[in-house]
């Protein structure tokens, strides 16, 4: 595998016994990470998804981080997380949906 350009960790409220749990989960993440896997995917976006415990930003979940440029992002859905990824094609943040 080459490396990727991106790593996108997205909190799905993992707890240390294993079990998801929590606001992001809750509140979809599951449902992000195929969404974001099938459109990196149909993009021919260099990118990595990750699952991830917490993050300690429940209040604004579902969360994901984008590395190695360290951009958070929050209160995500699928049209917002489109809108990332149309700006990660151009190599650029959403600013406004920054944590």
């Amino acid at each position: 595998m080459e490396k990727p350009d991106y790593h996108i960790l997205v909190c799905n409220s993992f707890r240390l016994t294993g079990e998801p749990q929590g606001t992001c989960n809750k509140k979809g993440a599951p449902a992000l990470l195929q969404h974001l896997e099938t459109e990196i995917s149909d993009r021919g976006i260099n990118a990595m998804v990750t699952s991830s415990g917490c993050l300690k930003v429940c209040g604004k979940g579902p969360v994901m981080v984008v590395y190695p440029q360290g951009w958070w992002y929050g209160e995500l859905d699928e049209a917002k997380v489109d809108m990332i990824l149309d700006a990660m094609e151009k190599g650029e943040a959403v600013e406004k949906l920054f944590v």
